[in-house]
């Protein structure tokens, strides 16, 4: 079997019961469910969630996106081998230590396969919440040109590129395109101030003013729960970004939940701590491969200008990276998730049919 028959690139096509269109994102695909199966599966497996709540199917893949492309290798390689799975299992061990440390609770309501989860439908707060411990990447840039305002926030001077910032920076942005909010561009992932957020809270679908406190308090104890552990395997956590949003649990109550992933090497950079003792910066994280994609095009301008989409498009359309490119990134993924979670990766050899029969024979929902 070749490695490229064991990553899952294209996910929005199996037989998934749903009557709705699938959604699918750079990374995941959505299927909802429908109402009688939703029902059925809430009280078969006693989710604590409201009995008339949509479930969704949320199937992960092995796809590497980076500058708003979908790029892949040679040999028909649509993607890395064990990325979705890594990634997975890293969100996995977080949502769980989360949990035990009485944080907050995730959409994740079940773990049938590595490649996919049941996940209870929130309404987002549609905020990109950016924690920030070390200045480095377009925080850095920005810096270097002068800026000292980072969204509200003053950073003092002489601070040198990769160095810990003296306190934990909340960074927020938009997600998502949001009309009508007095000072801040209609244009997805714009920084945003607290005074934003305070002033225009139902914009961001926050119920009241006292939940801004509360998402900036799971913040930042998630980052320090995440931060803690990965100083134990000798990692530092640079940087990462949370989602969340709201849910209604089976007695009726509301609550503010962790969406989306967490302290993966998708959304957070990760640093090994020995080579930054010796000055040194080594990445385990997405990051590694935006930097190689940078030294691997002669003209890197294409990928840091939004102003040259349509080129940057073709770059990642047109041409097929070397595989030991995509290798080098699948260990990077697939030693961090080992690391982290104390588990093996081990590479599907056919995700998709893995995933058809669980569903079919132990949650009905393949036809």
């Amino acid at each position: 079997m070749s490695l490229a028959d064991q990553v899952l690139a294209v996910n929005d096509d199996l037989p998934i019961r749903t009557d709705k269109p699938v959604h699918s994102g750079k990374v995941r695909s959505v299927y909802w469910l429908t109402e009688a199966d939703s029902r059925r599966l809430i009280e078969e497996k006693g989710y604590n969630v409201a009995p008339d709540a949509p479930l969704a199917i949320m199937v992960i893949s092995d796809r590497i996106s980076a500058f708003d492309c979908i790029w892949h290798g040679e040999g028909g390689m649509k993607g890395v081998p064990g990325k979705g799975a890594a990634l997975n299992a890293i969100s996995n061990h977080w949502f769980k230590l989360f949990r035990d440390n009485d944080l907050a609770e995730s959409h994740i309501l079940d773990i049938p396969h590595p490649f996919i989860w049941i996940v209870q439908k929130a309404k987002p707060v549609m905020i990109e919440a950016i924690c920030r411990q070390y200045i480095t990447g377009s925080m850095w840039r920005s810096y270097s040109k002068g800026e000292r305002d980072f969204c509200g926030i003053e950073v003092p001077e002489g601070l040198n590129k990769d160095q810990k910032l003296p306190e934990l920076l909340i960074t927020p942005s938009t997600k998502g395109i949001l009309e009508g909010i007095p000072g801040v561009p209609a244009v997805d992932d714009v920084n945003i101030t607290r005074k934003n957020i305070e002033e225009n809270f139902e914009a961001f679908n926050f119920r009241n003013t006292d939940d801004i406190n509360h998402y900036e308090k799971l913040l930042q104890e998630g980052f320090d729960v995440i931060s803690s552990e990965l100083e134990k395997l000798d990692q530092i956590f640079v940087d990462t970004k949370f989602e969340f949003g709201y849910v209604t649990d089976a007695s009726g109550k509301e609550k503010l939940i962790y969406m989306d992933e967490v302290g993966t090497p998708d959304s957070s950079r990760i640093w090994d701590a020995a080579a930054y003792r010796d000055g040194k910066i080594v990445e385990n994280s997405k990051e590694d491969f935006r930097q190689l994609l940078l030294n691997h095009f002669p003209d890197p301008d294409i990928l840091l200008n939004k102003d040259r989409m349509e080129e940057r498009s073709a770059l990642a359309r047109d041409n097929a990276l070397p595989e030991e490119v995509l290798m080098q990134v699948s260990k990077i993924y697939t030693d961090i998730a080992e690391k982290i979670t104390g588990k093996k990766i081990v590479l599907s050899k056919n995700p998709k049919a893995e995933i058809t029969a669980i569903l079919r024979d132990q949650y009905g929902l393949v036809d």
